[in-house]
């Protein structure tokens, strides 16, 4: 017990750290490179940054009281401990922006601007949801859309920020708009290496009584192979069929709703595959 008690505290300050490194790193790409750069961004930060050149609210202000209402939304959908977290690192990005008002770097070309802001909006966010938080705004949007659409969190981040973005050309204009989507996009690509790695696959194991009837789905409709293995149960010693399948990130869903489908208490096992090497994946490197 006490070593259980002593790895959660390790772990809960573990996200800590990521989550306040996170928020301070998000911050600098909104101060420091995106404002002075007239760019955009999407979800409530996008809005905040908005007011700010239509108003000049400050966006540490802005951002509190939008993301305390998404908040209000997100509390009946997500999870307690990703509540608790959001909390800290909404707070903690309240915080930062404040203190990192004053600092501010004004490229020659605005395209620096947007790929310096959309690198650590990615790295900053990604280190915000690995230590187990959202940054709010579309952020939680997307979790709730990765959690009961089986979306990929970083792409339904952009769908969601895309809403606020391309209004956003009536205030920052047609180029800078344009750019903004650039940020967005370098932000997407950095937050989804960050969450899922290079080459993000699944392997499966799935034991069920329907395996025909799975296999013959997941050939017509994933069109992925199937390895077969012949299993037996230690407690019964009955005979059982193994279906092994390896996947891309996005086919989870559909195979979960095919396995579903045909039975609904099938135990299948979901494992991150770290790299794939063959047909239909990445081509096996050989030395001549």
């Amino acid at each position: 017990m006490h070593r259980k008690e002593k790895k959660m505290k390790k772990e809960t300050v573990l996200n800590l750290i990521k989550i306040v490194v996170g928020a301070f790193l998000f911050s600098l790409a909104v101060n420091v490179f995106a404002i002075p750069s007239h760019l955009g961004e999407g979800g409530v930060t996008g809005l905040t940054m908005l007011l700010y050149y239509l108003v000049g609210i400050a966006p540490a202000i802005t951002t509190l009281i939008f993301n305390g209402i998404l908040m209000i939304i997100g509390y009946r959908y997500l999870d307690r401990s990703t509540i608790l977290w959001t909390i800290v690192a909404i707070s903690f990005t309240a915080i930062f922006l404040h203190f990192t008002e004053p600092l501010a770097f004004h490229p020659h070309q605005t395209i620096i601007g947007a790929l310096a802001a959309g690198s650590l909006m990615g790295i900053g966010m990604g280190l915000i949801m690995n230590g187990g938080g959202t940054t709010a705004g579309s952020a939680i949007l997307a979790k709730i859309a990765n959690k009961y659409l089986g979306w990929n969190t970083s792409y339904a981040l952009l769908f969601f920020d895309l809403i606020v973005v391309i209004p956003s050309v009536f205030v920052i204009g047609l180029e800078n708009m344009l750019l903004t989507i650039v940020s967005l996009y370098i932000s997407t690509k950095v937050l989804d290496f960050i969450l899922e790695g290079y080459n993000p696959k699944k392997s499966v194991t799935i034991i069920s009584e329907k395996y025909e009837a799975i296999a013959a789905d997941i050939d017509q409709e994933l069109e992925r192979g199937i390895t077969l293995f012949h299993g037996q149960g230690y407690y019964l010693k009955q005979d059982k069929m193994i279906l092994y399948i390896v996947i891309s990130r996005a086919q989870l869903l559909p195979l979960t709703k095919i396995v579903n489908r045909h039975d609904d208490k099938a135990f299948f096992i979901i494992n991150d595959a770290q790299s794939v090497v063959g047909e239909g994946f990445t081509k096996q490197i050989t030395s001549e």
